[in-house]
């Protein structure tokens, strides 16, 4: 509940200011952290998780459109960190800034809930936010360093598929994390902890395994991400999933494991294609079963008031008004007014 009172604290006039600066901090630090892995194709640097992207769009979606210049002032601050600056600069802050913009704009046109609980958000959140509006920063971006000549005509499209595919992957791992984070209420029950330990002690020697092994034993995590979905929902099987995807991404770097003895372009293929289909899974996943229990508690609460009204009807009593029809007024009688009322 603290972070909710300190979310609503910031959302207020005076709290823009510090918005802007948490926002700028946070865009940074990720962008820091998605650079300690990097892969060179076709002689650009790439990375094949841009956690700042998903950064930018969670902060949108949370504290509103107002903090677009947080995202502006991190990503300089990220180019600034990579090379000096330069007048192709602003298109990459241009591209940054626009496509978390447009994807927080789709979501909204799209009726996007934050919470996550309806399969129509988690698809709104994939293929309107990660495959569409991440579109314009790689495009933008690419486009820059091929005008300016600081890559060759025939490298566009491998860097622009690993641009666009880093950026999609930094939305669909680090947005629902943070929007989860975000809106948490209260913490697990006591009898949950045991289950959730016994699951991240399992991850952590299975996830390893699976990708540090010269075998392929990458199918290993769907059963991990499957139980972390049905027990606890999106919150668990993201964290699986951003988990599986750190140790990938380091094993790919890295070139050994899974990764080992294939060229550049072959490396980012296999891990963006199993980051990215690991990722879907979690998060459609989990919306699923989310929006399955949801519906399950309306039909039972349904039921219960149906119980007690076929209860006083039994006992030949009025039966009681639902909830939402105590706190109508009901209509007036004009028989109880007295004569000459108006």
């Amino acid at each position: 509940m603290a972070a909710v009172v300190g979310i609503e604290q910031l959302r207020r006039p005076g709290g823009l200011i510090v918005q802007v600066l948490l926002v700028t901090a946070c865009y940074y630090g990720a962008a820091r952290l998605g650079l300690l892995r990097r892969l060179t194709v076709e002689g650009a640097v790439v990375t094949p998780i841009w956690p700042a992207s998903g950064v930018a769009l969670a902060a949108l979606l949370v504290f509103g459109l107002r903090c677009w210049p947080g995202i502006s002032l991190g990503a300089f601050c990220a180019v600034l960190y990579l090379t000096s600056p330069d007048i192709w600069v602003l298109g990459i802050l241009f591209g940054n800034t626009a496509a978390p913009v447009c994807a927080a704009l789709l979501l909204r046109r799209a009726g996007f809930r934050t919470d996550l609980a309806r399969l129509r958000d988690g698809l709104a959140l994939v293929f309107l936010a990660a495959l569409t509006a991440t579109l314009i920063s790689a495009t933008v971006g690419v486009g820059m360093l091929v005008v300016t000549d600081n890559l060759a005509g025939h490298s566009l499209w491998p860097v622009w598929l690993a641009w666009w595919v880093g950026d999609a992957m930094g939305v669909l791992i680090v947005t629902p994390l943070l929007l989860m984070l975000a809106g948490a209420r209260r913490p697990l029950p006591l009898g949950r902890w045991k289950e959730a330990t016994a699951l991240a002690v399992i991850a952590c020697a299975l996830v390893p395994l699976a990708i540090l092994s010269s075998i392929s034993l990458l199918f290993l995590v769907y059963p991990l991400i499957i139980w972390a979905a049905l027990r606890f929902q999106l919150l668990g099987s993201v964290l699986c999933a951003l988990f599986t995807s750190v140790v990938a991404t380091v094993a790919a770097t890295e070139g050994i494991g899974a990764f080992a003895e294939l060229g550049r372009i072959a490396v980012m293929l296999k891990l963006q294609a199993f980051n990215g289909t690991m990722a879907l899974t979690a998060l459609l996943l989990s919306a699923v079963i989310t929006e399955q229990r949801n519906t399950r508690r309306s039909v039972e609460k349904a039921c219960q008031e149906l119980v007690e009204v076929l209860e006083h009807l039994t006992a030949g009593e009025a039966p009681p008004r639902p909830q939402a029809a105590r706190d109508q007024p009901g209509p007036v009688d004009d028989r109880s007014r007295p004569t000459g009322a108006p």
